[in-house]
């Protein structure tokens, strides 16, 4: 019995280190960098300036079919896939638009690069470029996603922007900023392009 309960709060400590050294190393990875230009309770609007994204197309439709493959193919590319072997920081959030036509899955570069300076991947199915400047709706959803999450926090941000007047452009894209592992903490997000005047009262 002593022996079972020792393993038990070594399990336990373990799982505690995992988790609290996880949320330590996600606070200190790069995030996008973006402004907040309007804020209430269930979303904001906010300006994302351009930006170098690493990026794959596929054909699937689903977060569950894209996220896995996606990931290995463009972690392949920052991790030494590319003809310099540059080891290229991971930063957050990851970004997915999953749609009926072209689904897409990206990575956004560390801000000291750029398509001039970041080397040539090695896969060809890896697409570097630059994003224009955009300004987005967001709304926040905890947990771990999936398909149902996603297509509910969709259409709950669709149905807000729809209340307020605000027209969307495009699709609707999920953003990621936790590794799996993590447990706690959890950060998702939809955003989708919107037609914004900072003057624009709601």
């Amino acid at each position: 019995m002593k022996i079972f309960l020792l393993i038990l709060v070594i399990i336990i400590l373990l799982f505690l280190f995992i988790q609290t050294y996880t949320i330590m190393s996600t606070s200190r990875t790069e995030i996008q960098k973006y402004t907040v230009v309007h804020s209430e309770n269930e979303f904001e609007i906010r300006f994302y300036p351009s930006a170098t994204f690493a990026t794959i197309r596929s054909r699937v439709k689903t977060y569950r079919e894209l996220s896995g493959p996606g990931f290995r193919q463009l972690a392949g590319y920052i991790f030494g896939g590319n003809e310099s072997e540059t080891k290229i920081a991971m930063t957050s959030p990851v970004q997915m638009n999953i749609n009926d036509t072209l689904s897409e899955m990206s990575f956004v570069m560390p801000s000291d690069y750029n398509p001039q300076n970041l080397p040539k991947p090695k896969d060809s199915e890896v697409i570097i470029h630059q994003t224009m400047d955009e300004h987005v709706a967001a709304l926040r959803f905890s947990g771990f996603a999936s398909d149902d999450a996603i297509s509910e926090n969709s259409d709950k941000l669709k149905t807000i922007l729809g209340h307020k007047g605000i027209q969307t452009i495009g699709n609707f894209r999920f953003l990621g900023y936790n590794p799996p592992w993590q447990l706690v903490g959890r950060r998702n997000e939809i955003i989708v392009s919107v037609k914004w005047d900072d003057s624009l009262k709601l």
